[in-house]
Formats: structure tokens, C-alpha cells, sequence
């Protein structure tokens, strides 16, 4: 895991590029690696993003690393990645081991916690991470610092009563926040149609009088764009904003999940001629910012580092049984 103890500079543009598709690979081939450890009976449960990463790590590189305050949701792998975390420190929390950096392995994976990174804990509940999200942008203001909380969430989560009570009070308080939706059609298995009646979240932002923003999900520079515009103006004091990044799931809600009770493989194979990763891949490739050969080398670098850390992760420790009630009963000092 990387420190965060200073803003990280803004990288020249092919350095940024090479960073953010080495991430999105990286994340790409964690997520695989998850689901097939559940399906080989080595992880109990597995929920990822893969279709999600240009959303994920385009606006993660938008945020000041160390000073923003940032409530990702249990899809936001690549939001992790692009923040530092290791991809041995996201297996701990898979396979549950007392090194879990999230939670020491007491909860599912990909309920995030870091507290060096401000990195916020989140709840399974949706949506519970939106009015928290209100609630430290306001502190922040009240102290008067340049800080900028932005809070993950899907479509599904702008059903939810914390959805409109947190874009209500932050926007009555002009807080800086922004409220990051990753709209990927579906609330686990119930399509957008079923959910609202307007075409997009973004659409939402009307009925509170602030800025909604609606981009391509899958692409990233598109992404890193629009979160950059929206989390710098919120820094300089000009209130709340919505951004819906457009994107798509490539794979069950989670490995628990059989998506082929609601969506069609026809469906599913059209979304995955748009996948994100192949999309930039093309873009670097037309822009000489990568060879051939330097992609496969470092596909081949990736797949093999993703396998050490799940060797590693899985050879750690398990919690102790005498730790089983630390954390939830007082203790003698």
C-alpha cells in the first residue's frame, strides 16, 4: 500500500495515461481472479466491477490523494487501485485474514476502510454512504479547509431516501461534495426503467438547483475530465454536484448473483465490444503512448503479480478465535 501522506502532482500527460490503463488492467485482472478464487471454493464471496474501471480509476485521478475524503462503494475496485491500494492488501479482505487492512476481516470484501488515504468505512446498506458523505463535507466547511468528499454509489441508490436527503442538505449548505453515481443499467437484477422515470441520474440534480453531469462511463479520459471540473469547482466553494458515469457490468452483481435470469447474452456481448480497457488500449496504441509490445509485457507483468498476491494473501494468517470479540464489547484499558 502506497503512502498518502502528501497530494500526489499531477502527472504529465503519457505518464497519467500509462498510469490509469496499468490500474484499470490491474483491477481488470484482481476482479477475474476473485470470482474465479469463489468458484474454485477458495473465497466465500466475491462482488466486483469489471466494465466499471474507466469510471472508477478516471475520477479516483481527479481526487487529491490524502486531502479528499472518499466513500467508495463495494464495486469500486479500481477506485482502490488508483488510490494504492494493493491488490494483496483487497485479497486479505477476500479471503477474510487478520491482516485485512479494511477490517481485519470481519467484514465481506470490498467494504472499504483506510484511514491514511481518508478512506471512509462503508455499510452494506445503500445508499448509507450518501448522507455520511453530507456530514463530512459540512465538517469540512465548518473548518474552512480546501477539502473535497466524494461519495460512489449505483443507479439503484437514487431510489433511496439517504440519495435525496443528502443531495437536499449539502445543497441548502453549499457543501463540497459530489455525489459520483456509476450507472450500470441495473440495481442488481431491476433495469433502469424500472427504477425512475427519467432518462438520467444527472437529471435528478434539477430538483435541488446544482450542477448534474453526465459522461461516458467508459472512457476514461472523458471521466477524469468531467470529476476533475466537478470536484475542483466544489473546491472552490461553489457547492454540491452529480455526476453519472454511463458504463455496464461485465459480470454478475456478485458471484452469488445469475444474471441470466434478467439480462440476455445478446445484451451482455454488445456491452462487451465497448469494453472500457480495449477502448483505451486503442487510444494509447493510435497515440504511440504504447507499443505492442509494451502491452503485452506488461499484461504479462500484471497477470503475474495479481498471482503472487494471491499467494501471499492466502497464505496469511487467519484471525485468532480469542480476537472473535475485539471491537464490539468495551475492553479494560
Amino acid at each position: 500500500m502506497v503512502r498518502v501522506n502528501e497530494p500526489r502532482p499531477r502527472a504529465a500527460p503519457d505518464k497519467l495515461h500509462r498510469a490509469m490503463y496499468r490500474e484499470m488492467l490491474v483491477s481488470r485482472e484482481l476482479s477475474d481472479r476473485m470470482f474465479a478464487l469463489n468458484r474454485q471454493g477458495r473465497a466465500a464471496f466475491a462482488v466486483t466491477g469489471q466494465g466499471h474501471e474507466a469510471a472508477q480509476v478516471g475520477s479516483a485521478h481527479a481526487l487529491r490523494r490524502g486531502t479528499d475524503w472518499v466513500l467508495p462503494y463495494y464495486r469500486d475496485v479500481g477506485v482502490m487501485i488508483a488510490l494504492g491500494m494493493s491488490p494483496r492488501d483487497i485479497l486479505l479482505g477476500l479471503f477474510a485474514k487478520a491482516d485485512d487492512p479494511n477490517s481485519g476481516g470481519r467484514q465481506m470484501p470490498c467494504h472499504w476502510s483506510w484511514p491514511e488515504a481518508r478512506v471512509v468505512t462503508r455499510s452494506s446498506v445503500i445508499a448509507a454512504n450518501l448522507p455520511h458523505a453530507a456530514g463530512i463535507a459540512y465538517a469540512s466547511k465548518l473548518r474552512g479547509s480546501k477539502e473535497v468528499t466524494v461519495a460512489y454509489f449505483g443507479e439503484g441508490a437514487t431510489s433511496e431516501g439517504d440519495f435525496h436527503e443528502a443531495l437536499n442538505f449539502a445543497t441548502i449548505h453549499r457543501l463540497p461534495v459530489v455525489f459520483f453515481c456509476e450507472n450500470n443499467g441495473y440495481a442488481i437484477s431491476e433495469s433502469t426503467g424500472k427504477q425512475m422515470s427519467v432518462r438520467h441520474v444527472a437529471d435528478r440534480a434539477k430538483g435541488y438547483d446544482i450542477i448534474g453531469s453526465t459522461v461516458d462511463g467508459n472512457d476514461v479520459l472523458a471521466v477524469y475530465q468531467t470529476a476533475r471540473w466537478n470536484i475542483e469547482e466544489c473546491r472552490r466553494g461553489r457547492g454540491p454536484k452529480l455526476v453519472e458515469a454511463k458504463t455496464y457490468r461485465l459480470v454478475p452483481h456478485t458471484s452469488s448473483d445469475d444474471d441470466r435470469r434478467y439480462r440476455t447474452r445478446a445484451e451482455l456481448e454488445e456491452w462487451i465490444k465497448r469494453d472500457p480497457i480495449d477502448r483505451f488500449r486503442k487510444h494509447l496504441l493510435e497515440e504511440g503512448v504504447i507499443t505492442e509490445d509494451e502491452d503485452t509485457a506488461l499484461r504479462a507483468q500484471v497477470k503475474g503479480d495479481i498471482e503472487e498476491a494471491v499467494q501471499s494473501a492466502e497464505g496469511a494468517a487467519d484471525p485468532r478465535p480469542e480476537d472473535a470479540l475485539r471491537h464490539v464489547f468495551a475492553e479494560d484499558a
